[in-house]
Order: C-alpha cells, then sequence, then structure tokens
C-alpha cells in the first residue's frame, strides 16, 4: 500500500483523472516521492498544459535564430562569430509573498538560464505590475521587489539596465516580477541539456540543498486566497555571492571539453532539471541521493528531489574529466558531487540508503503530461469611443494635461527605481535607463545590443487580440527608435485561472496579435514564460503578455541616437498617422477617471514600413533624436524628449480637423517623433514611399511652448515628473 489518498493527491495539484494517468503509466500506485515527482513535472508552472496548444501557434524561426523554444534561454547569431542568449521569466507569486527574496531569486534564476548555455550575462531588465499606490501593500511591495532585484544583479556585478513598473487596481492582490537576462556566447561555445552517454558521470554543483522552495513550482500554478501568506516557505532563499562564484567556475569549466550537457536546477529543482535532461537525450538516469550535498539533516529523497534551493547545476560529464572538473569547483569553494550516471534504461530511478525509493519511465512522465485545450470565448468587442465623447466633461489645456500626467504614476519618472540598480557595472552600458531602449556594447567592439520590456495590459483586456500585436510592436519600435535591427523577442505570458473560459479567450487573443505581427516584423519568439493563476479569490490581473525584444546596432558611433533633444534650432519631425485616438488611453484614464473604448488600432504594415523608414533615417545620420510614441501620446512623447535633452521647443498649431487635445494625447500606433538639423531634407528622403511626415515644432529654449500661448518650464515639468514616485515612497 502506497498511502496516497484522494486529499494527498489534491494537495499535490493533481485531477483525479491525473492521478488515474500516473497510475496507468507506473503499472501501480505511486509513492509518496514518485507522486511528487508527477506532480510537479504536470504542474502549469513546468507542463504548460493549458498553453501548448496555443504557444505552438507563435513562429519561431528566422535564419538568425540560432536555438528557439526549448531549451534554457534563445539564441540568436549577432555575427561576428557571436551570439546572444537571453530570456524573461516570472517570479509573480514567490514575490508578492516576500518581496525581496522573491524578486531576488527571480533574478537569479533568470542568470542561471543564460549562463547555463555558454553566455556570460551582461544585462538585466524587469517588467514590474503593482498595485494601486493607495492600496495598503503596493509601498511595501514596490520597496521591497526593487530592493530585491537591485541587491542580487548588483551583488552579481550585472547592470540591470532598464525595464517597466506600473501600477493598476488589478494587481493589488497578485503583483507581476518578470525578470529578464541578456547574455553574449561564442558560437561555437554554446551548451545545451540532452543528456549523452550511457555510464557517463551526473554531477551536482553549487550550494547545498536545503528545504526551502518545496511546491514552489507548484505553488506557482495555483491562484491565491486569503491565506496566501502562508505560503512563504515555498519562497527560495537566494545568495547572489554564491551565483557569482558558480557563474565563473562553470565558465571555466566551459572553456574546456568537459561538458556533455548541462542544465540549471530551476523550478521544480533537481527533478526539473535531471527529467528534461534525461528525456531530451533519450537516455536514462540514476541517482543515489545519500551523495547529494545537503545543509539539513534528515532530508528525505522527497525533499531532496522537490527542493528548490538556488544556485545549484547539474551536469553530464565526459568519463575521466571528473577530477579537473572538482578541482575548479572547490577551487571556488562551491560543492561539487557526483551523484549518478546516464543509463539506458531510459528511468529516473532515486536510490537512498541502498534502497530504490523512486523509478519512473522518463519519455511517458513528460510526452503524457496533460495537455487541455481549454474552452474559451472571445473577448466581446468595446464599443467604438469618438475623440468628441471621450472628450466629454473634459476642459482643461494642454499644457495643464501634460503636467498632469507626467506627474501621475503611470508616467512619471522611474528614476527612484533604476537609481537603486548598477546600470553601469562592466563598463558596456552605452543608454542608460530612461529611454526607449537600453543599449549595451558588445565588449570590445562598436557593435551593440538594444534591449526592452514592454506591454499595454488596458489595451490586451479590451482586445486581445489587437493588445497581442501592440505589445510586439511597440517592443518593435522601442528597439528601432535607437537605430537598432529587432532581431527577436522572448515573452511572458501572465494570465489568471485558465480554467475560466473568458481568461483562456484572453490568452487565446493575445497569441493570436502576437503571433500575426512577430510574422509582419520578422520578430520571432526565441524563448519565454507561461505564468497562469495569476488571480486572488476569484480576481485575475489583467491580460499582461510581457514582450522583451532584443536588437542590433551595426555601429553605436554611427548608427544610434537616443531620445534627448540633442540641440537648439532643430526641426521637430512626427512621423505616421495621427488621428486623435483616445479610447484605452492614458489621457482618458487620467484626466476623465475612465477605461472605456477600443484600444488604437495596429497596422502592422504601418509599423513595417514606417520603423524601417526610421532605422534607414538614422543610418543615415540623419536625425538627431529619435523618440517612439506610447503611452500619453504626442505631448507626453516632446516633453520626454525635452527632459532628456534639457532642451525646450516651441511647437505648431494642431490640424483643425481633430480636437487639439485628440491630437496631443491620443495613443495612435507606428508613429516615431524624431529631431533633425533640416526637415526639409528629411522630407525629400521620403521620396516616393508614403509615410506620413509633419513638421510639429522646432527645439531651443527652456520651455515647452504651445502654439496657444500656454508655455511650461523644463525645470517645472522636471520637478512633478520627477518627484512623485520618491515623495511616494518617503510616505509613511
Amino acid at each position: 500500500m502506497s498511502g496516497i489518498t484522494p486529499e494527498i493527491v489534491a494537495e499535490h495539484g493533481l485531477t483525479p483523472d491525473e492521478y488515474d494517468r500516473v497510475i496507468a503509466i507506473m503499472g501501480h500506485e505511486p509513492n509518496l516521492t514518485e507522486l511528487g515527482i508527477f506532480s510537479v513535472m504536470w504542474s502549469e508552472h513546468c507542463s504548460y498544459k493549458s498553453s501548448k496548444f496555443w504557444l505552438k501557434k507563435l513562429p519561431t524561426e528566422a535564419p538568425w535564430v540560432i536555438c528557439g523554444p526549448g531549451e534554457n534561454a534563445g539564441v540568436i547569431d549577432i555575427g561576428d562569430g557571436k551570439a546572444c542568449i537571453f530570456k524573461m521569466e516570472s517570479h509573480n507569486h514567490p514575490s508578492f509573498i516576500e518581496p525581496y527574496q522573491g524578486a531576488a531569486t527571480g533574478v537569479g534564476g533568470i542568470l542561471r538560464d543564460v549562463f547555463t548555455m555558454g553566455a556570460r550575462p551582461v544585462a538585466n531588465m524587469n517588467a514590474l505590475r503593482f498595485g494601486s499606490p493607495d492600496h495598503p501593500k503596493t509601498r511595501h511591495l514596490v520597496g521591497g521587489v526593487v530592493a530585491g532585484i537591485g541587491g542580487y544583479g548588483n551583488s552579481m556585478g550585472i547592470p540591470t539596465v532598464g525595464g517597466e513598473t506600473n501600477f493598476d487596481p488589478s494587481y493589488n492582490g497578485n503583483i507581476l516580477v518578470n525578470a529578464m537576462t541578456v547574455g553574449v556566447a561564442d558560437t561555437d561555445k554554446i551548451f545545451y541539456s540532452a543528456a549523452a552517454g550511457i555510464g557517463n558521470p551526473v554531477v551536482y554543483v553549487g550550494s547545498k540543498t536545503g528545504r526551502d522552495g518545496i511546491h514552489g513550482a507548484t505553488m506557482a500554478s495555483a491562484e491565491f486566497d486569503n491565506d496566501s501568506d502562508e505560503k512563504r516557505p515555498t519562497v527560495q532563499v537566494g545568495d547572489p555571492f554564491t551565483e557569482k562564484l558558480l557563474l565563473e567556475a562553470c565558465l571555466e569549466l566551459m572553456a574546456t571539453d568537459a561538458i556533455v550537457a548541462i542544465q540549471d536546477m530551476g523550478a521544480a529543482g533537481l527533478t526539473s532539471s535531471s527529467v528534461e535532461m534525461s528525456d531530451k537525450g533519450g537516455v536514462g538516469i540514476e541517482f543515489d541521493l545519500d551523495l547529494v550535498p545537503v545543509r539539513e539533516d534528515a532530508m528525505t529523497p522527497y525533499e531532496i528531489m522537490l527542493s528548490e534551493s538556488q544556485e545549484r547545476m547539474l551536469m553530464v560529464l565526459k568519463p575521466g574529466c571528473e577530477d579537473m572538473a572538482q578541482a575548479i569547483f572547490e577551487k571556488w569553494e562551491l560543492d561539487f558531487a557526483v551523484i549518478g550516471r546516464v543509463t539506458d534504461s531510459n528511468r529516473l530511478v532515486l536510490k537512498s540508503g541502498g534502497e530504490v525509493v523512486c523509478n519512473i519511465p522518463i519519455s511517458p512522465l513528460v510526452a503524457e503530461a496533460p495537455e487541455y485545450e481549454r474552452p474559451w470565448e472571445r473577448t466581446p468587442p468595446s464599443p467604438f469611443l469618438s475623440a468628441a465623447d471621450a472628450l466629454e466633461g473634459i476642459d482643461q489645456s494642454p499644457a495643464d494635461a501634460l503636467s498632469a500626467l507626467m506627474a501621475s504614476p503611470d508616467l512619471c519618472s522611474r528614476r527612484w527605481i533604476w537609481e537603486q540598480y548598477d546600470h553601469m557595472v562592466m563598463g558596456d552600458t552605452v543608454q542608460r535607463p530612461g529611454g526607449d531602449a537600453a543599449v549595451i556594447r558588445v565588449h570590445g567592439t562598436d557593435r551593440s545590443l538594444a534591449i526592452t520590456t514592454d506591454c499595454t495590459p488596458r489595451y490586451c483586456v479590451a482586445d486581445p487580440v489587437e493588445g497581442g500585436r501592440q505589445a510586439v510592436a511597440e517592443a518593435w519600435r522601442n528597439l528601432t527608435a535607437t537605430g537598432a535591427k529587432p532581431l527577436a523577442i522572448t515573452d511572458n505570458m501572465n494570465f489568471g485561472n485558465p480554467e475560466r473560459p473568458e481568461i483562456m479567450g484572453q490568452f487565446a487573443g493575445c497569441i493570436e496579435g502576437m503571433a500575426e505581427a512577430c510574422l509582419a516584423l520578422d520578430f520571432p519568439v526565441v524563448s519565454g514564460n507561461v505564468s497562469l493563476y495569476n488571480e486572488t479569490s476569484g480576481t485575475s490581473i489583467l491580460p499582461t503578455p510581457a514582450i522583451g525584444g532584443v536588437g542590433l546596432v551595426e555601429d553605436v558611433n554611427t548608427k544610434m541616437v537616443s531620445s534627448g533633444f540633442t540641440a537648439a534650432d532643430e526641426d521637430i519631425v512626427l512621423i505616421g498617422e495621427t488621428a486623435g485616438h483616445l479610447g484605452r488611453s492614458l489621457f482618458l484614464r487620467q484626466l476623465g477617471d475612465r477605461d472605456e473604448g477600443q484600444p488604437p488600432p495596429v497596422d502592422l504594415a504601418a509599423e513595417r514600413r514606417n520603423g524601417d523608414f526610421v532605422r534607414s533615417l538614422i543610418g543615415m545620420g540623419s536625425v538627431t533624436a529619435c523618440h517612439d510614441l506610447s503611452d500619453g501620446g504626442l505631448l507626453v512623447a516632446i516633453a520626454e524628449m525635452a527632459l532628456a535633452g534639457s532642451v525646450g521647443a516651441e511647437l505648431c498649431e494642431p490640424p483643425t480637423d481633430i480636437p487639439p487635445l485628440a491630437w496631443w494625447f491620443g495613443e495612435d500606433q507606428a508613429r516615431y517623433l524624431v529631431a533633425t538639423p533640416s526637415a526639409e531634407a528629411l522630407v525629400s528622403a521620403v521620396g516616393h514611399t508614403s509615410v506620413p511626415v509633419c513638421v510639429i515644432g522646432r527645439t531651443g529654449g527652456t520651455v515647452l511652448t504651445m502654439a496657444d500661448g500656454n508655455s511650461i518650464p523644463l525645470s517645472d515639468l522636471g520637478s512633478v515628473h520627477e518627484n512623485w514616485l520618491p515623495h511616494y515612497m518617503a510616505a509613511s
């Protein structure tokens, strides 16, 4: 008798049907260790059982893609024998329960995903979503998460170069902490996870195993309730100084030819790493758990296999390389233990005390994991909202509206956050946080990587298809605005309970829109993460498909610009078509206290045409500054460019066929602002193309001057823009 009761099965997150499938695979009832292994491997977090059907619809290939989804991270060719390796992952549930450690270990986990493949990490990014600023937990969560991200990244000596932070009441009970890491490797020294070589030693390296994080993957696959704080023991504890040693030791061993396969121990720890390595290689693995380095007494096989203790790796080495590898890891003061071997059994066999305590066939454990095509309902369309209807009851000058928006939680400066991150360490940061995208030099060259994260959840909830298109398109624009050629994306799909058809409909719609945009923009998905059940007591977050984008700047000296105005007496040129779309805009939310209407439509052909044109202008040296238009619209973008460069502007009259407030604050897509010494020369460069171009002002002075005579000193605008977040965080 195994003693497995229906209550124990339910506690492990398995349905009765799923448990029946376990018994069919095993041929008998599992013991508790075997049940735990099935539980974590079949959790939403590890198996993607609700999302696999839809994820297959995303485009993942391009000539420059070396490795798409399925490995620890995605790999793209950036030329000159170099590859960029990157991925984004979530640590949402742990960060809500214990914000410092949750965020810190999220950073640690994504760093390991990247350096496991042979890359030295060169940059971290993040995408953060918190609840309403007036919610009693928000300030505490912001402080803890930012400190955790900074504490881990700074201690590792890897720059955190940007990201995004948003506030919305939908995240009151379930914040989002999405961490992204980008690394650089030689294309001929990329490491994969498929175990091989019957009899080859399987080696455990890094920190010792403790009881922290047990059931972390299962906890991340369930929604919260009023007792969520009691789940604190499932949050891992990180040590960035140990991870720094692990990084250097791994890279040193990777310089040899000793490694056959390598996998970090992330979610589900030793279980997922061993199962994934053996399944990909079509082999078996046998462990003696008595050889696993542990830091607590009397740990059971169940606890050892399910622990999510941090800073650990699993490797398959070539025979005879054990002593050399051990010497490297002991030099870096890390644990090293040969705990097993590769077998031809295609089974996971675990021994403890001389007895077999687990014997599971690996292929069905992976291949027969549940995959659901869950019922879904398409999100009903929101009513169209005309500019006239949107502006009803709003009677403010553009200057006053701009001041209100720039001082709002949605658009205020994030300097308080990014100044806690060391964004200059390693000496290769070319563009700092605060612009459209961070830019990091490929060390020792004039080539650079542009990196961004973006998503507009208020669009996604109104129209998931349009919101999915827009998230990808805006990431593409952010990279383009620096002069970079966009190459590929990673994604972090944050949604509520997929068992609710309306939530599954949001997921399906966002995937549909993302796939369309990726195809139209030659912007494939090479890695990613799905985080579901982001809701508390039935209240879901906004659908949040966060996009992390990477592009390449061929020469930072001649083919790159930043967003700040650089000089007086230059023309400010708007590229792209403006219709004054105020539905779901920040203007309507902040000034009208309304989240209404349809999101702005995304014309992917226009996105491609306008973006390619802007990139050509930057490449020709025709523009001195560039900024994409997104949240807040045209006037907010002008203000951001003026503040970034400490150069004012005098603006032209808006066209008469659009209400002035709609012209200045509409969030129409596929638009850029550029500064140029000669608008005439730029317009002539348009030639026979159909790119809309309009001169809207001229740089100069220290004031923003509107055509109606109202003006705002940059010092006043900068003050309200910079002060909201530090004042909020300083309040008791």
